[in-house]
């Protein structure tokens, strides 16, 4: 029998950190007692965003560095950068995510006088593209439907939702359903091959359309798992 992951022994560095998602998942894992590195294109701004995330969080095992050093000394690494940068960071970052764990949580989302709606990507899902940029690394999608706005929100005790995890290295998804269900109120599921992430990152556009006429923050539930 496999033994259980214990996420609080991984050091998980994000990128786009000082983003929204990047921030509320980030303080939710500190919070979890899990060490975070906050990575952004200037160290200064990162360790800024750490300084607050420690005051927030009540702990000290959060810190800021360049994207670079931030991916070179995490165990796992978290993409929330925009979309429009995505690659272009990736493509700078190649040799210190070889054999890393990805996890990308980017969604291809325009916006115009409609509201929400999926961006076409070329590869088949901005998943499938960090795969391309990163052949060596082993790539996941997952964390694309939780609000951040909840996860940022720390009176809440509870997010309450499942987050989709896609993934072609079962190892790699296990560890990051894990680093999920570190979240109170969160479960990790698999939910697939990455080839199947496209479809998860657009589903994003329907939240949006949902928060936006009923003012909450709708997330996804997986019915009949017990």
């Amino acid at each position: 029998m496999t033994e259980p992951i214990d996420p609080t022994t991984l050091t998980v560095g994000v990128l786009g950190g000082t983003g929204a998602q990047g921030k509320g998942l980030a303080l939710r894992w500190a919070k979890a007692g899990i060490p975070v590195i906050i990575g952004s294109r200037a160290a200064e701004r990162a360790e800024a965003s750490a300084a607050e995330y420690r005051e927030l969080t009540g702990t000290d095992h959060v810190r800021g560095a360049d994207n670079a050093t931030c991916a070179a000394e995490a165990d796992v690494v978290l993409a929330a950068v925009p979309w429009e940068s995505h690659a272009e960071t990736l493509k700078g970052l190649v040799e210190p995510l070889r054999g890393k764990i990805l996890i990308d949580c980017v969604n291809p989302i325009g916006f115009d006088k409609k509201g929400p709606y999926p961006l076409p990507v070329e590869e088949g899902s901005v998943a499938q593209q960090a795969e391309q940029l990163l052949p060596e690394s082993r790539v996941t999608a997952a964390f694309h439907n939780v609000s951040a706005v909840l996860l940022a929100d720390l009176d809440q005790d509870e997010v309450d939702c499942d987050v989709l995890v896609l993934g072609d290295d079962r190892e790699a998804t296990d560890v990051v359903r894990a680093l999920a269900d570190a979240i109170p109120g969160v479960r990790g599921v698999f939910g697939g091959r990455l080839r199947n992430a496209y479809q998860v990152e657009c589903l994003t556009a329907n939240l949006i359309a949902i928060n936006r006429r009923y003012k909450v923050h709708a997330g996804i539930k997986i019915t009949d798992l017990g």
